[in-house]
C-alpha cells in the first residue's frame, strides 16, 4: 500500500494529468472533466495541453448529449475547449472536426456541422459528415441532407443503411416520391437486408397518400422486362409502376423463391451487364501484367472462338478434393463425375481448365489418353501455359461467357483482392457452383434460386428482406408491398397456385426420403463413369478409360 503511494507521488504532473484525464474519459465524467481542465489552465506553465488532449475533452463532451441534465454543459465547454485549440494554433484533425460537428449538429446548426466537416478535405469519413447529414435529416432540411450526400459521394464515400435510412426517411416525410425511389434502390445495392426501424420508414412511404397517386399507368412491359434483363434481375429501376393504395405485409419465401403472399417468383440477382463488362476486362487487364501477355491472349481469342459454354470448370480444384492422404493424387475420376453431371442437366459439355504440366502427366497413362485426347480436341479441355496461374484463366472465362463456375475456391487470395470490386460477392453468389462427394456420389451445391436483397418485379410490387439471425432462408421475414387491387385481383389465383405448390412440396418431400435431388447417381461407381468423353454439342457419349484405368 506504502509504495503505490510513494509510486503515485512520484508520477510527473504530466502523467497524472493524463492518467485523470482518461479516467474521465473511461467513465464519461464531464463534471470532473471541466474542474480538471480549469484547474490546468490556470497554471499555464505547469501542464501544455496537446491536440490528443483537446481531443479528449471534446470526445467528453461529445457522449455527454444524451443526458439533459449534462447537454448544456456539455455543449458549452465542446466549444470552449475549441476556441482555446484555436488560440493556441493547434491545428484539429478529423477526430477533432468530427467532435465538433457532433456539438454543432446539437444546437441544431446543421450547416455549421457541414462546413466544419468540409474543412478537413479528403481526410473526412461517414462519421465526420454524419452529424451535419442527420441534423438537416432530423429538421426536414432535405435539399440541403440532399447536398451533404452529394459531398460525400464525391470524396468517393460509400453510404450505409444508417445514413441511407435518414435520407429515406426525409425523403419520405417531405413527399418526393422520386428521392424515395432513388433511396430504395440505393439501400437495395449497399445492404442485403434492413433494420426494423428502416422497414418502418419504407412502411410509412408505402401506406401514405402520395405513394398511391405517384406511379405510371400504362407502361411497356418488353421494355421492362428488358431493363431488368440488362441489369442482372430483380429491378428494373424505370420508376413507380401502377397507380392505388399499397398493400405491406409480412410474408416468407419459400425455397423455390416464390413469396408466400403475393405468388411473385424472386430471382437471383447478377451483376447487370455494364458490370459484368467492367469485371471482365478488370480481370484481363491483371492477368495481363502478372501473366505472359501472349499466352494470356492467345487465350482471350481462344475463348472469343469456342463461346458454347454454360459451365467453366476448374479441374485442378476438383481434382485435388480431399486427396490429402498417403496415397492421394489427382483425382481424375472425380474430374469426370464433375462433368458428366454438368452436361446432364444442360445437355452442354463444360470448359474445362487444366494446367498443360498436369494434363501431360494424365496423358503419360495410357488409361486417361482418349478421354483426355477427345476433351481437347472438341474444346472442352484448354492447357494453360507452363508457369501460369490457372486462376486467371478459369475466373476470365466464366465472367466473360457469363457461365457457372465449378470450384470450391473461396476466391479470397491475393488475386482475388487486387479486383476490388464491390459486387465480387454479388457475382459469386449468382455464378460459383460449389460440390461435394458422398460415397463416391458427386453432389453439385447449386446457386440460390432466390437472392436476399431488396427486389422490385416487372409489375411494380416490391419485396424487402428484414435482418435478422435465421436457420434456414425460409424463415426470414419479408416485407411483401403491392398495390392493393392488383393483390385482390390475384388472390384467387395465387390461391390455386400455393395449394398446388404444397401439394407438389409434399411429394417432393416424400421423394427426398429416398433419393437426394442434387445428386448425380451417375458417379456412384467408377463404371459409371463411363462415356464422358465426346462433342460438346448434343453428341453422344463415346468409350472412355476402363475402371481400373479411372481410379484416383
Amino acid at each position: 500500500m506504502d509504495k503505490a503511494k510513494n509510486k503515485k507521488k512520484n508520477l510527473t504532473p504530466e502523467v497524472q494529468f493524463r492518467l485523470s484525464l482518461d479516467n474521465c474519459s473511461k467513465t464519461k465524467d464531464l463534471s470532473t472533466a471541466i474542474s480538471l481542465y480549469e484547474s490546468t489552465i490556470s497554471e499555464p506553465s505547469t501542464i501544455r495541453l496537446s491536440n490528443n488532449h483537446f481531443n479528449s475533452f471534446l470526445y467528453i463532451c461529445s457522449n455527454s448529449f444524451s443526458d439533459p441534465s449534462t447537454k448544456n454543459d456539455a455543449i458549452q465547454f465542446g466549444f470552449r475547449v475549441f476556441e482555446h485549440m484555436g488560440s493556441c494554433n493547434i491545428t484539429p484533425n478529423e477526430a477533432t472536426v468530427t467532435a465538433v460537428a457532433r456539438l454543432a449538429a446539437a444546437t441544431d446548426d446543421g450547416d455549421r456541422a457541414f462546413e466544419l466537416a468540409k474543412g478537413v478535405g479528403n481526410c473526412g469519413k461517414l462519421r465526420t459528415y454524419g452529424p451535419a447529414l442527420f441534423c438537416f435529416c432530423k429538421m426536414g432540411e432535405a435539399d440541403k441532407a440532399y447536398q451533404v450526400e452529394e459531398h460525400m459521394r464525391s470524396l468517393g464515400l460509400q453510404l450505409e443503411e444508417a445514413e441511407l435510412a435518414g435520407l429515406l426517411m426525409v425523403s419520405v416525410e417531405n413527399e418526393r416520391e422520386e428521392k424515395v425511389y432513388q433511396y430504395l434502390h440505393k439501400l437495395r445495392m449497399s445492404i442485403r437486408s434492413v433494420s426494423d426501424s428502416t422497414a418502418e420508414i419504407i412502411q410509412s412511404w408505402f401506406g401514405g397518400e402520395m405513394a398511391s397517386k405517384v406511379g405510371l399507368s400504362n407502361w411497356d412491359m418488353d421494355q421492362v422486362k428488358e431493363a431488368i434483363l440488362q441489369n442482372g434481375g430483380g429491378w428494373h429501376g424505370l420508376g413507380w409502376l401502377g397507380k392505388g393504395k399499397w398493400l405491406a405485409q409480412r410474408s416468407q419465401i419459400a425455397p423455390d423463391g416464390r413469396c408466400l403472399t403475393c405468388g411473385e417468383k424472386l430471382v437471383c440477382v447478377d451483376i447487370d451487364r455494364a458490370e459484368t463488362e467492367r469485371f471482365a476486362e478488370s480481370v484481363a487487364s491483371l492477368a495481363m501484367e502478372r501473366e505472359v501477355h501472349s499466352n494470356f491472349k492467345e487465350f482471350q481469342d481462344w475463348l472469343e472462338k469456342h463461346s458454347d459454354y454454360d459451365a467453366v470448370v476448374d479441374a485442378a480444384n476438383v481434382g485435388l478434393f480431399q486427396q490429402n492422404f498417403a496415397e492421394g493424387g489427382f483425382s481424375i475420376a472425380q474430374l469426370v463425375a464433375v462433368v458428366k453431371e454438368l452436361h446432364n442437366r444442360s445437355n452442354k459439355w463444360p470448359l474445362v481448365i487444366l494446367h498443360k504440366k498436369r494434363v501431360r502427366t494424365l496423358l503419360e497413362n495410357a488409361g486417361y489418353r482418349e478421354l483426355l485426347e477427345e476433351w481437347i480436341n472438341e474444346k472442352i479441355l484448354y492447357g494453360t501455359p507452363f508457369g501460369s496461374n490457372d486462376d486467371w484463366y478459369w475466373l476470365h472465362a466464366a465472367v466473360k461467357r457469363k457461365c457457372l463456375l465449378v470450384t470450391n475456391d473461396e476466391m479470397r487470395d491475393h488475386i482475388f483482392e487486387l479486383l476490388g470490386s464491390s459486387f465480387f460477392a454479388r457475382w459469386k453468389e449468382r455464378h460459383q457452383v460449389k460440390y461435394t462427394f458422398v460415397k463416391r456420389e458427386i453432389k453439385l451445391l447449386m446457386p440460390p434460386t432466390y437472392s436476399v436483397v431488396i427486389q422490385e418485379s416487372k409489375n411494380g410490387s416490391w419485396h424487402v428482406p428484414l435482418a435478422g439471425e435465421v436457420v434456414e432462408e425460409s424463415s426470414r421475414t419479408w416485407l411483401c408491398i403491392t398495390r392493393q387491387a392488383s393483390c385482390e385481383s390475384d388472390n384467387k389465383q395465387h390461391a390455386s397456385v400455393v395449394e398446388a405448390s404444397q401439394v407438389s412440396e409434399l411429394v417432393q418431400i416424400a421423394a427426398s426420403c429416398h433419393s437426394d435431388s442434387f445428386t448425380s447417381q451417375n458417379g456412384s461407381s467408377l463404371n459409371k463413369c463411363s462415356g464422358l468423353a465426346g462433342k460438346r454439342k448434343e453428341r453422344s457419349p463415346s468409350p472412355t478409360p476402363s475402371h481400373s484405368s479411372l481410379q484416383s
